[in-house]
């Protein structure tokens, strides 16, 4: 395995899992920031982590993101203060919420207490003027007076895109004509029967009767 930007540094979709087999640089009593560019459906970032390459004592690790100031880190946007970095090697994680834009340059930062026994990052070489280091247990801003090199570093921002809109309530259909959902309700509805009308009862005349309206009728001529 190897450091790859996009897998197990800057902007990932999943967290990496495996030893990076990188370099060791020593990392407790500093701070490191890595640049990348957000992808272009990016709107937030939930998980920081950082690869620790050998066991050492118990610190607490610091994570945050910098908008650039020219071709180093610059001011803090965001930190994590309070994670612990525990005994054991492996990735260290720390769980965020962070609101970012899409294809934007940022620098994702990580810091780390002191250990009695050097604990080490894994590093490797890199993109131009990507890697910011500092000596600080904690994450200024700005980030500091300092240059950058061009290495890669085992440090991840797990990022996810912006949640899908609802479907619209107006939907065109083949016709082309804009129909909308209500309509399908009404559409859908059984319509009532008519009611049927009232029967006129129509009294029937006796021959007699009849008999008589027609002489009356004639002497009317």
């Amino acid at each position: 395995m190897a450091l790859v930007k996009g897998t197990n540094c800057g902007f990932v979709t999943t967290a990496p899992t495996t030893d990076p087999a990188a370099n060791d640089q020593a990392f407790d009593n500093k701070a490191f920031a890595f640049k990348d560019t957000s992808p272009a459906t990016a709107a937030k970032i939930t998980e920081i982590g950082w690869y620790c390459d050998n066991t050492t004592e118990a610190a607490n690790f610091e994570v945050g993101l910098y908008s650039p100031d020219g071709l180093v880190a610059g001011t803090r946007l965001y930190i994590d203060t309070t994670n612990a970095k525990g005994a054991a090697a492996g990735w260290k994680t720390a769980t965020v919420a962070w609101d970012i834009s899409e294809s934007t340059v940022y620098w994702i930062a990580v810091s780390l207490g002191n250990t009695a026994t050097t604990t080490n990052i894994n590093l490797a070489d890199g993109p131009v003027n990507s890697l910011c280091v500092i000596l600080s247990s904690t994450l200024p801003t700005p980030f500091g007076d300092i240059t950058s090199s061009n290495h890669l570093v085992s440090i991840y921002a797990v990022w996810e895109a912006a949640p899908t809109p609802p479907v619209a309530a107006a939907e065109v259909k083949k016709t082309g004509k804009r129909h909308f959902r209500w309509q399908e309700e009404e559409e859908e509805k059984p319509k009532p029967k008519p009611k049927p009308k009232p029967k006129v009862n129509i009294p029937v005349l006796s021959h007699k009767l009849r008999g008589e309206m027609d002489d009356t009728l004639r002497r009317l001529r």
